[in-house]
């Protein structure tokens, strides 16, 4: 009946406007550092089998397929895409990307962990390494007063100079953690996710060791938000929500020439 396929063009619609919503997210945060796109994933609903396949249609013979007929589609999950984002040189000392595989890791104000591929790093009044909102890098490492120049090298290792000696300091080893299923992981906001039961528990190592990837000092990784691609999925969306506003429009105009010829 043309109410069914209203409900159908109905679910076809709220599912459009959710992936127009993700996309609208990826380009807000297009500049957003360490930032991973989004990707809605559909999946149909539940289908109404009026005959099964195989089901006898003379003493001799049987139907090929089944007549079923589908009730429409829903957003199952949305995904994060961990691409590597293109490494912006910024010239700051503090300032660490990540090239490969794995995240920083952080001290949220909860207790939990938080996991983190911006490395947009300050110092707290202590010389503690923190983000820029202030939580605590783990593990954490001390800045001593006084410090002429600070050094992260590529495996993880800081080191400061200091004015009255020869050798550079090493004052900490900044490790990184990665998961079996990262497209699991939890986002919070503010750049950061957190565990979960589908992510897999914490595999925490240093840069280059088991996998990981390696530090980049002074450089930033960039979004990894393709604009184009945005753009184009963007009129896709529009064009696939229009239409299925048209099949209610459709389904309307059949129900109301049924109702004034009866």
């Amino acid at each position: 009946m043309s109410t069914d396929a209203m409900h159908v063009a109905k679910t076809g619609l709220n599912a459009q406007q959710t992936r127009m919503q993700v996309i609208a997210n990826n380009l807000a945060n297009v500049n957003t550092t360490g930032f991973k796109r989004d990707r809605a994933n559909f999946e149909n609903l539940l289908y109404q089998n009026i005959r099964p396949a195989g089901a006898p249609t003379s003493e001799a013979t049987a139907l090929t397929t089944p007549l079923a007929v589908g009730t429409g589609v829903r957003v199952v999950n949305t995904e994060k895409l961990y691409g590597q984002g293109s490494l912006i040189t910024t010239d700051n000392a503090l300032d660490v990307a990540i090239d490969g595989q794995g995240f920083l890791q952080v001290l949220l104000p909860d207790g939990r962990i938080g996991y983190t591929r911006d490395g947009t790093l300050s110092r707290n009044p202590e010389g503690t390494l923190t983000t820029t909102s202030g939580y605590v890098i783990q593990p954490e490492i001390q800045i001593p007063d006084g410090a002429t120049a600070i050094n992260i090298s590529a495996d993880g290792i800081v080191s400061v100079q200091m004015p009255d000696a020869v050798e550079a300091q090493e004052v900490g080893q900044i490790t990184l953690a990665a998961f079996t299923n990262p497209r699991g992981l939890e986002p919070i906001g503010e750049n950061f996710v957190v565990e979960s039961s589908a992510s897999g528990p914490a595999i925490v190592a240093a840069p280059y060791e088991d996998g990981m990837g390696k530090l980049v000092q002074g450089a930033l990784e960039a979004s990894n938000v393709n604009v184009v691609q945005e753009l184009v999925d963007m009129i896709e969306t529009q064009r696939a929500y229009e239409v299925n506003s048209k099949s209610i429009s459709a389904s309307d105009e059949m129900m109301r020439f049924l109702s004034n010829k009866l």
